[in-house]
C-alpha cells in the first residue's frame, strides 16, 4: 500500500506550538513539526513504517479512503416523528424522501 494515497491533514496545535501532521485512517498517528510542510513529510513517513510493520506481521493494513469504492447508500435511524415530517415535506416538495434528504445533505 503507498502510504502517498491516505487522506491526510496538517493543522496548527495551540497546546503543543506546532503544526500536527495526521491520517484519518490511522487515527492513532501523529507528527508535530514546526511548519505545515515538516508536519506532512513527518506523518507520511510515520504512516509509511506502519504500513511496512503492519504487512511484515501480516496484518490487515487498513485501505486509503481514496481507493474504497461506495454503494451510495447508507442507513440513518431517526426518530419516527422526524421520518414523518420529512416524508410529508417530500410529498409538498413533490420529490422523493431520498431527494430529500440527499438534498439537505449536500446542502
Amino acid at each position: 500500500m503507498d502510504a502517498k494515497h491516505y487522506l491526510y491533514r496538517v493543522m496548527w496545535s495551540d497546546e503543543d506550538g506546532e503544526y500536527v501532521g495526521l491520517c484519518a485512517e490511522f487515527p492513532g498517528l501523529s507528527w508535530l513539526a514546526p511548519s505545515q510542510d515538516a508536519a506532512l513529510r513527518g506523518i507520511v513517513r510515520v504512516v509509511a513504517d506502519a504500513v511496512a510493520d503492519m504487512a511484515a506481521e501480516h496484518e490487515t493494513v487498513p485501505q486509503p479512503y481514496a481507493t474504497r469504492r461506495y454503494s451510495g447508500k447508507f442507513q440513518v435511524r431517526i426518530p419516527p416523528e422526524r421520518h414523518r415530517a420529512l416524508a410529508l415535506r417530500a410529498a409538498e416538495e413533490g420529490v422523493s424522501l431520498n431527494r430529500l434528504v440527499s438534498d439537505r445533505l449536500s446542502a
